[in-house]
């Protein structure tokens, strides 16, 4: 008898032991989604954008990270946002060893966050792309790496693609009018950063795909046009130098990053 009681009160134990851990779980999501809502609220300010970010603090516990007021990493994201031409940009930040006070953070006031270090990462999508061309539709960006570059070589391609950087060039996949048909073409390109702006020049075009014989260069040179552009991405976030272009998972992207940020400080006056 003596057993069984002892046994239910340590079932009892359990399942309390349990549900206490479900409520601490709920409550420290809880916390972090006040602390995202209002660190969303100053990224929309510093970055000036249109909406609130999705914010993502990372770590688990978030209280303890709350209680300490630093916390490891913040996500930012922001997407489908018009930049001058561009209709469907992405921007994407990580903000690491934050420091922000619970006070603030929870709070209904203004939040500052110090930063220790942020990257940035602006995207930009085919369907940009294919609008600033103008003449080229259905268009695919996809990255190289050195066996494509040097298998474009042997194919006919200029024999100092073998020498490239793959980071520093992607193919454009897209249909334009050849001869007065709509005909699948090809381009290696190059990516350049300058000055803030993307500029995207072919480096060998083929009617067809990869694989496809090289074209005399009269015809290259014409079809060459069709895939030159210039691409104003518009500011990083958070004031982060662009350092960085190339071609991942479809989109290009523009990165860079900073260090000893302060996001939301209070105005100073001088008198």
């Amino acid at each position: 008898m003596t057993a069984v009681v002892v046994g239910g009160r340590m079932k009892r134990l359990i399942v309390g032991l349990v549900v206490l851990a479900g409520v601490l779980v709920g409550l420290d999501f809880g916390a972090a989604a006040l602390a995202e809502s209002a660190v969303s609220r100053q990224m929309r300010e510093q970055i000036g954008l249109p909406d609130d970010p999705d914010v993502r603090i990372n770590g688990f516990p978030f209280v303890t990270q709350a209680l300490a007021g630093r916390y490891s990493s913040i996500d930012v994201t922001a997407d489908r946002l018009q930049v001058g031409d561009l209709q469907e940009v992405e921007i994407v930040a990580q903000l690491r060893d934050v420091d922000a006070p619970l006070s603030e953070v929870l709070g209904s006031g203004p939040t500052s966050l110090r930063v220790a270090e942020a990257d940035g990462t602006v995207r930009i999508g085919a369907d940009d792309i294919e609008r600033l061309l103008g003449s080229v539709d259905k268009l695919r960006i996809e990255s190289l790496d050195a066996d494509a570059l040097e298998a474009a070589v042997e194919d006919g391609a200029d024999p100092s693609l073998a020498d490239v950087d793959p980071d520093t060039v992607a193919r454009l996949v897209g249909t334009t009018a050849v001869l007065g048909e709509d005909t699948e073409v090809s381009a290696i390109v190059g990516l350049d950063l300058a000055e803030g702006l993307v500029r995207i020049v072919p480096r060998d075009v083929r009617i067809g795909g990869p694989d496809a014989a090289p074209l005399p260069e009269s015809v290259q040179s014409s079809l060459a046009d069709r895939f030159t552009v210039e691409v104003d991405p518009g500011s990083l976030p958070l004031q982060v130098t662009p350092t960085e272009l190339k071609a991942v998972d479809g989109v290009l992207e523009i990165s860079g990053s900073t260090t000893d940020l302060l996001l939301g400080a209070p105005a100073t006056t001088t008198g």
